[in-house]
Formats: C-alpha cells, structure tokens, sequence
C-alpha cells in the first residue's frame, strides 16, 4: 500500500499545545502511522460523517478524513476524550 500525506489542520497545534508534554511524542507516533495503514483495527468512522474517522490514543481522540483519491489524511483535532465530539 503506498503511504498517504498527513496534513495538520491550524487547530491541531493548538489543540497539542494544550496536552501533556509527556503525551505528545505517543500521540504523534500513533498519528504518524495513519501514513501506512490510514484504517487501523481501532479507528472508527464517526457517525453523519462521510470520511471523518477517530482513533482512540489513550485519553485522547484524534479526528481525521481520509481523502483516497489524493492519497491525504487530515487531522482535524487531538483532544481529550470529553472534548472530542463537541464541536462536530
């Protein structure tokens, strides 16, 4: 399977800047994996969504589209569990 490209929305870094340090480089390794394998066995397609799915990291939900025609996956958010669903 070729790798896809992941592109981070403005709001993730400002949703990383808010999260443990220590949490961080496991979230962006889980993150950085999506690349190889954009459907792990834990990932979940989000419910009225077309493309949105969610990947569990812990505490933490990472929300991203995968585009697979342009071969892309978007992250949208990383936040804690409480937070995740609110804004969508």
């Amino acid at each position: 399977m070729d790798s896809f490209k992941i592109l981070w929305k403005k709001s993730t870094e400002r949703d990383i800047r808010k999260i443990d340090p220590n949490q961080v480089p496991r979230l962006i390794e889980v993150i950085e994996s999506l690349a190889q394998d954009p459907y792990p066995r834990q990932c979940h397609k989000l419910r009225g969504a077309e493309k949105l799915y969610r990947i569990r990291i812990g505490d933490y939900r990472v929300i991203y589209e995968v585009n697979t025609e342009e071969k892309t996956i978007i992250i949208y958010y990383i936040r804690h569990r409480r937070e995740a669903y609110k804004e969508l």
